[in-house]
C-alpha cells in the first residue's frame, strides 16, 4: 500500500464528530451541576461505555458503587465528622460534605487481581482509564460529569465503613453525575510541544 493509499485508507475512518468532542470536552465541577441526575438504565449503559478500556489479561480490575441521592444525603454529615476528626478545620469539612451535593455520583473502585503477567500498575491505569471513559461517556450523552477524589476516596477507614471497600481496594475516583448548568470555562491547556521528545 503507498503512503496515498495508507492516507486515504486512515480519511475513510476518521470520525469529525468524535475528534470535535474531544477537542473540546471539559468536566462540569460539582457545584455547577442541576439535578436530576441519570437514573439507573442510564447510568448502566454509561458504565457499559466506560467499561470497554484497556483491560490487559481481561482481568476487570474494577467495579462500581453508586450513590445516589438518598445515601449521599445520609453520608455528607458523616463525612463532614470524619474530616472534623482527622484534625482538619471546618472549612475542610464543610468543602468535603458539599461535595456529595451532586445528583449522583459513582465511585469507580480499584480491585486488584492477583496475575503472573500483569502488574498492579497496569491494573491501576486500566481504572483510570475506566474513570476517564465515563466522565467521556456522560458528557456526550449530554450529562455534566466530573472526576474527584478527596477525603471520602482516599481515606481508607471511611471507604471500608461506606463504600465497602475491602481489603486492597481503592477508590480510583468518585465521578459526580447531574443535568449541566452554566458552561464553565475552559482552562489552560499543556503545551504539548514542549512535553514531547522525538526519537529517531
Amino acid at each position: 500500500m503507498t503512503d496515498t493509499q495508507q492516507q486515504e485508507s486512515t480519511m475513510d475512518h476518521r470520525d469529525e464528530a468524535a475528534l470535535r468532542f474531544l477537542e473540546t470536552r471539559r468536566s462540569h465541577p460539582p457545584k455547577m451541576l442541576r439535578e436530576p441526575g441519570p437514573d439507573r438504565d442510564e447510568i448502566l449503559r454509561l458504565l457499559t461505555l466506560a467499561a470497554r478500556v484497556p483491560d490487559h489479561g481481561k482481568l476487570e480490575p474494577w467495579r462500581f458503587v453508586v450513590l445516589e441521592r438518598a445515601a449521599l444525603d445520609r453520608m455528607a454529615p458523616i463525612l463532614h465528622q470524619a474530616v472534623l476528626d482527622a484534625g482538619q478545620d471546618q472549612a475542610a469539612a464543610d468543602k468535603a460534605a458539599s461535595a456529595l451535593a451532586s445528583p449522583v455520583i459513582v465511585a469507580v473502585i480499584h480491585k486488584p487481581v492477583e496475575s503472573p503477567k500483569v502488574p498492579p500498575w497496569e491494573q491501576e491505569l486500566s481504572a483510570g482509564a475506566l474513570c476517564l471513559g465515563l466522565v467521556n461517556a456522560a458528557l456526550a450523552s449530554g450529562w455534566g460529569a466530573a472526576w474527584l477524589t478527596g477525603y471520602a476516596a482516599l481515606n481508607a477507614d471511611f471507604g471500608a465503613a461506606h463504600l465497602g471497600l475491602a481489603k486492597g481496594e481503592r477508590v480510583a475516583g468518585l465521578i459526580h453525575l447531574g443535568t449541566r448548568g452554566a458552561t464553565p470555562p475552559d482552562r489552560p491547556r499543556p503545551d504539548v510541544a514542549a512535553l514531547t521528545t522525538w526519537l529517531e
